[in-house]
């Protein structure tokens, strides 16, 4: 298949990613500048124009972290390496760097500097400058040169291996296992040479072809943006071989190398050679990190061809239903060594590709004598005429000698490094075993990994000698005097030519793919080997087993009695567990269709729970070593089924055999597998007794993860698995506990699931985070491929939406420190390669992750993650990118509830300051920021300074990002028509916006006003939901609190004014902002505005001498008796019912709320008591014997001003007469509160009388009639701890306000009306007078701001009442009207 053809992104893109590691790597930068110094000549022949800038570039690189890099440094060094007369490596690289350390637009500078490196020195640039590069730019292209000279290369090691097989007499399957160092050791001169020759065209061919597409891939950076539009010129042909002409330098360099000899022919092979050492020099193992951070090379190190070959001829094992299966993975582990008949191919291709696994070819492995050699250098390759005397011929035998005895030696006493018998074996801290010498050279060398496991070493020296082993092999070796321990490991001299090296280029590889219950990495000799030390000692017959196997197989298949069958299934289990040698020759007895389905049989008639989980251990091991045995169990659909009902009925293996069969998602849905595979994750782990292949639960986990992820695309269906067994505690515990498994795939089926129980249920997260192990996930991340690597982001950033700050942060800190590799960095590069709608998410965990720390001025992660939410917000040609990334700056602040919804909005909304009964309905969570989770009141201070001042970083962050580049983005997507970023990008907008009024002024609040000033303005006038009104007034007031700010807002001022008298009604912010654009003048008439809603005329019955508010609705009472209930909803008067049951004027209403009850005073002398929770209904009667003038009612009684003087108190118990209080003055009006009657009397004295204790406080002395002329307190209100008494304005003050605790005069409304009533409410107070006007006074100025005209001219206005809100204003006057009005 053609290699895709390359665009300018992608060139830039590779460039950029390989620049991006030498960047943030400052230890493998120097390297690379120093071999490329090297390259050029050494340090000394550099001029000092290029001297100059490598010190530049090298100061700015090194401080970037810390501190902003400097662009006239930059700047200065690009045009010294401008000004050079030649480019060099170095000069190339410096300009690649200095280019890409710009950033924003210096990508593709940098990237033509990269290509140059190629056009200058392709070999070196392949090998050590930019082994990355070549891999993602010219790998693709070159890889059919490479299978090419794959081809050739496997030919030549034919002939070899067909010519060994022909000399040795042995069996073909002997020739079979020669390892890859075999075949070279077996190489005559010429065919050395010949191999030598063939190396020397590969890199020729190479070169060639390097920079021809080298400077291709310049034309295409030279077009830049505008290739997009036009299809890209054709790529340069690819050049298969070269002239003679071009080789002849070549034969002059294999002439002197002939004379070496033909081994250090083989020793010195660039195929197969093993590195000296590491590429340059650092401490530990920087290479490896880096190797282990990228995918596998095509052609890192010079790896050997069979790789290339091999991904050519190799076929995916694909099952049934299309999925990857897991059978042929575990057959690969447990295959014999003998190859089956449907498994052979090329002998060429056989060295090269298993077998080179199962004997590795270590130097270490075959110590070997240096040869001789003559005076002429043919070395080896004058052989002495007579076999014997061969040196070949020997070292053939020996390495046949080799053989046989590693096909004899148990596997534990053998070194993985020497592949020899320990001779002084250790145990590291990761739980493998080397010889001493052999890892001590290891580590001298600057490894500071295990060779096997490449965890990192802790411990600094090795440990002491394992003397339980070394005893074990002593005895051992007594039994076997021929087999020795390893011996001696000697440093490399050029004097020795078999030089022992250690194999490096195999350890240091990448992690092999997936396997589950892979075996041990130290396991790398042949499966043939003996068994381990424990049967080495105890050793049973292998005719005798085979012998026993065949009765059981026989009574198995045989038998009509269920118990010997049973007992035939339990002796085969223990047959097959002690096999050893006969493991191959049990398997080919096992595996044929009659024994499998004599196991079948069982499963379908035994009830013996041991029996049957025996059985299916069987069948699962055959099942997966062989595709027969899968073939055979599902040939018969009733064989599924049965296996099915069996894990239904909690025998868990079973799932592991149904996993291996592979069946299809729909199979298992219509098998109704998902609820038995939720209840096998939720058993409690138990041992493993059976030790099967694959874990019962890791298999329910991934099959239930597949079945869920298949419900989940693109399906409006039911959860094939109830929600309540999904989301419950126990379930979602026992699979995070999984996400610790030795397996990817394993973790990665895991953390999926967990992913949709969070979907149906966000509360789980707590659960998940209890028992998160986040190690194992992290380094998942490293192996898994891009579909997996943004599931794992995304569950990542689930996992952080926890309710509580202090939390998250863990949470953060042990995803930034928890992995074997710097996540940080790991983000940062899977971040250049995520597509549109992935990179909001990405770059919103790696932003987070960067801000654990106080912010710094410049940080590359923060930079990179800013420009990747800011590139997202701006491209409307992916609108679901927009709203991710809108979001994910919306959830930056970390609010959630409980449940993990973000608290973002309705935290704003507070700020409004929005009436309780105009906020929208919201659910219990979102209401409360901080549930009651328990803890004390220091817990949930120090919550809130966390969270406070985790959202000032994340505001900070993001507005101080090329100052606020992110605002503009988001005034961008308000005009936006989608309604759901719309409404993210409002709430973004807003709190960005105020954060800015909170944190230090930097100038960007200006900024804002720029940007978004005009679309908050019209959201304020024109949004149809009143919550993005209030937003929009949050912002705006924010922009209120310097003076260009209210400069700015009064170009829209009659907007602005317009729609906050609408809002002043329902928000306490649009009252407080309306104050401020009035200069602070509450009696401004852009303030006040009264609306008339409706009247009744009710002079039929008389003056309306009471009036009380209460719930919508209104309780009037009239001189004739009547009593009447109106419905007060706006707009409307309407009468719902009314009463006659008073036969004289009812003078006085009064509502306790807590009772919902009314209570009237009547001039029939009683007082009566009314339900109104069913329709108005009188339920008590109560005689006072006397009228009743006025009344104020408490819980346990009433008092009321009777005709005469005083005032009397009656008990609701009906105990005893009305008691009289204060006997010496006629009260006019009274309140009561607190057991304190407050009296306003005729004489203009008010008084303050204690029910309890009967003693009487004179809070205004009574003055003497005036001309005659009297000056009673007609009126008085409670109101806020404030006494308000109305009466005519005879001392300039018709209104005067008390201090209701100590009776000090705190203020007065100098009205010149007499005041006959009067309400107050939270903002103003209304004064009835006796001509029919009510005035309007602002409560907290004390100022007139409007005033009414109640009823007919002349009327008095009797009595007043407001609404709970203040909003709503009810009049009654003297001539019989009933009058609403509405405050707008």
């Amino acid at each position: 298949m053609a290699a895709p053809m390359p665009t300018y992104s992608a060139v830039v893109a590779h460039a950029s990613a390989f620049l991006g590691e030498l960047i943030a790597d400052p230890l493998l930068r120097r390297h690379l500048l120093s071999a490329a110094a090297a390259a050029d000549g050494g340090g000394g022949q550099h001029t000092a124009a290029t001297l100059q800038a490598l010190s530049l570039i090298s100061d700015v690189l090194d401080t970037a972290p810390s501190a902003s890099p400097s662009p006239s440094s930059l700047h200065a060094a690009e045009r010294l390496l401008l000004s050079l007369p030649a480019a060099t490596p170095l000069s190339c690289l410096l300009s690649a760097l200095a280019s890409a350390a710009r950033r924003r637009c210096g990508a593709p500078s940098a990237a033509s500097a990269v290509l140059d490196l190629f056009v200058l020195d392709p070999a070196l640039a392949r090998h050590e400058l930019a082994p990355a590069a070549f891999e993602a730019l010219f790998a693709p292209r070159l890889l059919p040169v490479m299978r090419h000279f794959a081809t050739r290369r496997a030919s030549a090691a034919a002939a070899v291996a067909s010519a060994a097989q022909f000399h040795e007499d042995s069996r073909s399957d002997e020739t079979a296992a020669l390892s890859a160092m075999r075949v070279l050791s077996l190489m005559s001169g010429a065919q050395a040479q010949e191999m030598r020759g063939l190396e020397r065209e590969y890199e020729m061919v190479l070169d060639v072809n390097c920079k021809a597409y080298a400077l291709y891939l310049k034309k295409i950076l030279e077009t830049g943006e505008a290739a997009r539009l036009s299809p890209p010129p054709p790529p340069p042909e690819l050049v298969f071989t070269v002239g003679h002409g071009d080789m002849s330098a070549g034969d002059e360099e294999a002439s002197t190398d002939a004379d070496e000899g033909a081994v250090s022919c083989v020793r010195d092979n660039p195929m197969w050679a093993e590195a000296e050492g590491d590429l340059y020099p650092r401490q530990g193992s920087i290479k490896g990190r880096r190797e282990l951070m990228r995918p596998p090379s095509l052609y890192p190190q010079r790896v050997s061809p069979h790789l290339i070959v091999q991904q050519q001829r190799q076929s995916p094992q694909v099952g049934r239903s299309g999925r990857w299966s897991p059978a042929p993975r575990l057959r690969e582990e447990h295959s014999p060594a003998t190859p089956s008949d449907d498994s052979t191919e090329d002998s060429s291709i056989e060295l090269y590709t298993g077998k080179q696994e199962k004997h590795p070819a270590s130097p270490l492995s075959k110590p070997r004598r240096a040869q001789p050699r003559d005076d002429d250098g043919a070395g080896w390759a004058r052989s002495s005429p007579e076999p014997s005397s061969s040196p070949m011929d020997g070292y053939a035998d020996l390495a046949r000698q080799q053989q046989q005895q590693a096909e004899s030696t148990p596997k534990d006493f053998v070194c993985p490094i020497t592949s020899q018998v320990f001779d002084d074996p250790v145990t590291l801290e990761t739980g493998q075993t080397y010889e001493r010498r052999a890892i001590q050279e290891w580590l001298d060398r600057g490894n500071a990994t295990c060779p096997i496991t490449r965890q990192h070493l802790h411990v600094g020296s090795l440990p002491k000698t394992n003397y339980v082993l070394k005893r074990l092999i002593a005895g051992w070796l007594e039994q076997n005097p021929l087999a020795t321990p390893a011996p001696p490991i000697t440093p490399a001299t050029p004097a020795t030519p078999a030089v022992a090296r250690t194999p490096s280029a195999r350890m240091e590889a990448p992690p092999l793919p997936f396997k589950i219950n892979s075996p041990s990495p130290d396991n790398t000799g042949s499966q043939a080997s003996a068994p381990s030390p424990t049967s080495v000692i105890v050793q049973a017959s292998v005719e005798s087993a085979i012998g026993e196997l065949r009765a059981a197989v026989s009574c198995l298949c045989t038998s009509e009695e269920l118990a010997e069958s049973e007992k035939s299934v339990l002796r085969i289990e223990r047959l097959w567990r002690e096999a050893g040698a006969a493991e191959h020759a049990f398997f080919s007895a096992l595996a044929k269709p009659a024994v499998i389905n004599g196991f079948v049989e069982i499963l379908f008639n035994s009830v013996s729970a041991q029996v049957l989980q025996v059985a299916v251990f069987l069948l699962a091991e055959l099942a997966s070593r062989d595709d027969g045995v899968v073939q055979t169990l599902t040939r018969v659909d009733t064989d599924m089924d049965c296996l099915v009902a069996l894990s239904k009925k909690g025998l868990v293996e079973a799932v592991v055999l149904i996993y291996l069969l592979t069946p299809s998602v729909d199979q298992l849905v219509e098998m109704d597998m998902a609820e038995a595979l939720v209840a096998a994750i939720r058993r409690v782990d138990e041992a493993d007794t059976l030790n099967m292949c694959v874990k019962p639960k890791a298999a329910s986990v991934i099959l239930l993860s597949q079945i869920l992820s298949e419900a989940g695309v693109g399906r409006d269906t039911t959860l094939p698995v109830p929600r309540s067994a999904l989301v419950s505690e126990r379930f979602v515990r026992s699979t995070a506990l999984v996400l610790d498994a030795e397996q990817v795939e394993v973790r990665v089926a895991a953390m999926r699931i967990l992913l949709r129980c969070i979907a149906e249920d966000g509360h789980c997260r707590s659960s998940i985070v209890e028992k998160l192990a986040l190690g194992p996930v992290l380094d998942a991340f490293h192996v898994v491929g891009d579909a997996d690597k943004f599931d794992i982001v995304r569950f990542l950033s689930e996992i952080l939406k926890l309710k509580k700050r202090s939390a998250a942060e863990r949470v953060l800190q042990a995803i930034k420190e928890g992995g074997s590799f710097s996540m940080m960095h790991t983000l940062l590069v899977y971040l250049q390669s995520t597509t549109p709608e992935q990179s909001p998410v990405v770059a919103g965990l790696l932003l987070q992750l960067d801000l654990l720390v106080e912010p710094r001025k410049i940080s590359m992660y923060r930079e990179e993650a800013m420009d990747s939410l800011v590139e997202c917000l701006k491209n409307s040609d992916f609108p679901r990118s927009q709203l991710l990334a809108a979001e994910t700056i919306m959830n930056l602040p970390g609010k959630f509830s409980s449940s993990g919804r973000p608290l973002a909005r309705s935290t704003l909304l507070k700020l409004a300051r929005v009436k309780e009964r105009y906020r929208p309905p919201q659910s219990q969570e979102l209401s409360v920021v901080r549930g009651a989770d328990g803890g004390g009141e220091d817990d949930a201070a120090g919550e809130d300074k966390a969270a406070w001042e985790w959202e000032r970083k994340t505001a900070y962050a993001v507005v101080s990002h090329e100052f606020g580049l992110a605002l503009e983005a988001l005034s961008e997507c308000l005009e936006s028509k989608n309604a759901e970023l719309f409404a993210a990008s409002l709430v973004c907008a807003v709190r960005l916006v105020h954060m800015l009024s909170l944190l230090p002024d930097t100038g960007v609040l200006g900024a804002a006003r720029v940007c978004l000033l005009r679309q908050l303005v019209l959201v304020l006038r024109s949004a149809k939901h009143g919550g993005d009104r209030a937003l929009a007034m949050v912002a705006l007031r924010s922009f209120m609190n310097d003076r260009e700010g209210m400069q700015d807002i009064a170009t829209y001022i009659k907007d602005v004014l317009r729609t906050l008298r609408e809002l002043k009604k329902s928000s306490g912010l649009a009252f407080e902002m309306l104050k401020l654009l009035s200069d602070g003048q509450e009696s401004s008439i852009d303030m006040w505005n009264h609306k008339e809603l409706n009247q009744a005329d009710c002079s039929s019955n008389g003056e309306v001498t009471s009036i009380v508010y209460f719930k919508n609705y209104i309780f009037s009472g009239h001189s004739d008796g009547t009593l009447k209930v109106w419905e007060g909803s706006e707009n409307i008067l309407r009468l719902v019912q009314e009463s006659q049951e008073h036969t004289k004027a009812i003078t006085s209403l009064s509502i306790l709320p807590s009772e919902e009850k009314l209570y009237s005073g009547s001039m029939d002398r009683t007082i009566r008591v009314w339900q109104f929770r069913d329709g108005l209904r009188c339920a008590e009667v109560h005689d006072t014997r006397d009228p009743v003038q006025n009344l104020a009612v408490a819980t346990a009684m009433a008092c009321f001003v009777p005709q005469g003087a005083g005032v009397k108190a009656l008990s609701w118990n009906g105990s005893g007469s009305p008691k009289v209080v204060n006997p010496g003055k006629s009260v006019r009006s009274m309140a009561l509160l607190h057991g304190k009657l407050f009296c306003g009397c005729n004489d203009g004295s008010i008084q303050e009388i204690d029910l309890a204790s009967g003693t009487l406080a004179v809070i205004q002395a009574g003055n003497k009639r005036i001309l005659g002329k009297s000056n009673p307190v007609y009126c008085l209100q409670l109101h806020d701890g404030l006494l308000y008494t109305g009466s005519a304005p005879l001392d300039g003050a018709s209104v005067k306000i008390w201090n209701s605790t100590n009776y000090n005069l705190v203020g007065s409304i100098p009205s010149p009306a007499e005041v006959r009533s009067l309400v107050v409410s939270a903002d103003l107070v209304y004064l009835g007078s006796r001509n029919g006007a009510v005035e309007i006074w602002s409560r907290e100025k004390l100022i007139k701001i409007g005033a009414l005209q109640a009823g007919s001219p002349g009327c008095r206005v009797q009595c007043m009442a407001v609404d709970a809100d203040g909003d709503v204003l009810v009049v009654g006057t003297s001539d019989g009207r009933i009058q609403v009005w509405f405050l707008l």
